[in-house]
């Protein structure tokens, strides 16, 4: 009497798998019949006949016998239908949190998801696809995302089947630090995709529609997206933003940037170039240059880019990495940027104050049509807590480096970050940070109270030691003077004229209309008609320039009344022709 047992065969070549069973007969005693000896010769005849090997290694194909009698070359079939990842017009609904690389994260989805036939819709209730953009970067902006998931996976269950199931995805920095919480929690998330993974969401929305959920979050030292035109969604398409390099190398000891981005790599100059030739081609009035460290970036993709220069830092900073070489710099990329169309403004964002080398400023100070406004991340203004935080620099050379940018780009507009009850932060190195608040006279500002975040170095080599009711009093009280050094600068401008570029009606009043100043402030003013090139009176509509008259300011806004159109090329010539001219600063709400 036989015993039988099943072998399994795995061939791991292309990912393919192939599983053999077999019957194979243990023998009970000594002696076997020939009647057994033939059953176990058909069973291996058998085998023999079935696919071998190779096979299985020809990229994930499978191909048909060559014919013998007319030499024909074999036919490869893919496993799976042509069709599959293919979105048939399904919906998909996006909500983007943070910062201003996840609003540029969500058009490169967008677009990836539009080539296999997904359309953008901007009503949840009509989306087959829900995707979230996520931030990490403090811990209220995750427990926002769980609150979140919690509503969509409500509706979600009550919403009627239909031949399409709603699906709820995780995209971006979260998805990336939380990807094995997110997909067992509650099991709220269909998918997840990491920053560095959209290519991959066609097949992970396939997956996901055959009832299991699927993950990509794998962080990469080369992509970034260079060859996807996002698909760009800001109201009345007066700015875009496009992203220049992705990662970041600084590793400062609170940020979990690194971790959830991966290292520092830059987009090819090139592809750069050509959109925003097509943004300048659309009528876009105005480009902002992203990146987590905008200023680093440093094109190799080419070998006549690759010198042997040391990458140049402003004085009296340091990095936590070597010195680069060679590349295509941050001050090459913003000349050629800015030659594109000079009626086109260009901004970047965000910076780290170590790459601010003369150069990069002189090319600021020349240009007309890059805004002379800087975001210089301080974070603190006690040299102890900048060493914690592992900055690389001193409130000093952060000081002298103030002094020079407002020597070199006179009535430059200075804004910053600061953290309020980090690891270790005592009283005294709170009033140096208020000292250093009052000392550069910011007008805007992004403060917080500090958030530990896992993997981070804070996390395993400090202590979070400061109360939570100490942090915030401190955050009101950085608040306050930053506020109190707004309002000045700002009421030094009333009576002064500033050209705007007109993003559209004002949020509170449909009688007003709202815009931007070279320094990025909010200004608000009266809809009527102007007088234009050659016209006594034209209605003024978004992405126009207009000259503004200031006639009031807050420390979060100006208001005033339109004086003319005008752009930026002709604006030194208008601006001569108007009295109790100003130079222009900005302000921007906390």
């Amino acid at each position: 009497m036989g015993c039988f047992r099943a072998v399994r065969v795995s061939f791991g070549a292309s990912h393919v798998r192939l599983v053999i069973q077999y019957a194979q007969t243990r023998w009970c005693s000594a002696k076997s019949t020939s009647g057994q000896r033939r059953t176990l010769d058909i069973l291996r005849q058998e085998l023999s006949k079935g696919p071998r090997l190779p096979d299985f290694i020809r990229e994930g194909k499978l191909s048909k016998p060559t014919s013998a009698a007319h030499n024909e070359e074999p036919e490869e079939t893919s496993y799976l239908p042509d069709h599959i990842g293919e979105g048939i017009s399904r919906k998909v609904y996006f909500e983007t949190y943070g910062c201003q690389m996840n609003v540029n994260d969500t058009d490169i989805a967008m677009s990836i998801l539009q080539k296999k036939g997904y359309q953008q819709t901007k009503h949840l209730n009509e989306a087959d696809v829900v995707l979230l953009v996520t931030c990490s970067i403090r811990e209220k902006a995750e427990q926002t995302i769980w609150n979140r998931l919690q509503q969509l996976t409500a509706m979600k269950k009550k919403r009627l089947r239909s031949h399409v199931p709603m699906k709820i995805g995780i995209l971006g920095c979260m998805a990336e630090r939380l990807k094995t919480e997110l997909l067992e929690r509650e099991k709220l998330v269909d998918i997840l995709a990491g920053p560095d993974a959209y290519r991959d969401l066609p097949r992970l929305l396939t997956v996901a529609d055959g009832g299991h959920q699927a993950s990509n979050v794998l962080l990469s030292l080369e992509e970034t997206y260079a060859d996807i035109m996002p698909v760009q969604h800001t109201p009345q398409g007066h700015s875009a933003f496009v992203s220049i390099m992705r990662g970041c190398d600084n590793m400062c000891s609170y940020c979990i940037v690194p971790f959830t981005r991966g290292r520092e790599r830059s987009r090819p100059v090139s592809s750069i170039l050509d959109e925003v030739r097509l943004l300048s081609d659309q009528g876009v009035k105005e480009v902002t240059l992203l990146g987590q460290n905008v200023n680093s970036y440093r094109d190799t993709s080419e070998e006549q880019f690759c010198g042997k220069d040391m990458t140049k830092l402003s004085r009296g900073f340091s990095t936590v990495y070597k010195a680069k070489k060679g590349g295509l710099r941050f001050s090459d990329l913003l000349d050629r940027v800015s030659r594109i169309n000079p009626d086109m403004r260009v901004r970047f964002t965000s910076p780290h104050p170590k790459d601010f080398p003369d150069e990069v400023l002189q090319l600021i100070a020349e240009r007309g049509n890059i805004c002379k406004q800087i975001h210089l991340p301080a974070q603190s203004g006690s040299n102890h807590v900048l060493q914690a935080m592992r900055r690389g620099y001193s409130k000093e050379a952060y000081l002298e480096l103030v002094e020079n940018i407002k020597r070199v780009i006179p009535g430059v507009s200075l804004s910053s970050d600061f953290i309020s009850g980090f690891c270790g932060e005592t009283e005294e190195d709170h009033q140096q940070t208020l000292s250093l608040i009052k000392a550069v006279g910011y007008n805007v500002g992004f403060l917080f109270a500090y958030c530990m975040r896992k993997k981070t170095h804070a996390y395993h080599r400090l202590e979070d030691n400061v109360p939570p009711e100490v942090k915030q009093r401190r955050l009101a009280e950085c608040i306050d003077v930053f506020r109190e050094e707004a309002a000045k600068i700002n009421s030094s401008l009333i009576g002064s004229t500033q050209l705007v570029l007109v993003e559209g009606e004002s949020k509170r009043s449909a009688e007003d209309l709202c815009g931007r100043t070279d320094g990025n402030m909010k200004v608000v003013f009266p809809k009527e008609d102007v007088p234009a090139a050659g016209i006594s009176s034209a209605p003024i509509k978004a992405r126009d320039y207009v000259l503004v008259k200031i006639l009031s300011a807050t420390s979060q806004t100006l208001r005033g009344r339109a004086h003319s159109h005008s752009s930026l090329r002709t604006l030194e010539h208008c601006l001569s022709n108007v009295s109790n001219k100003h130079t222009q600063l900005s302000s921007e709400q906390f």
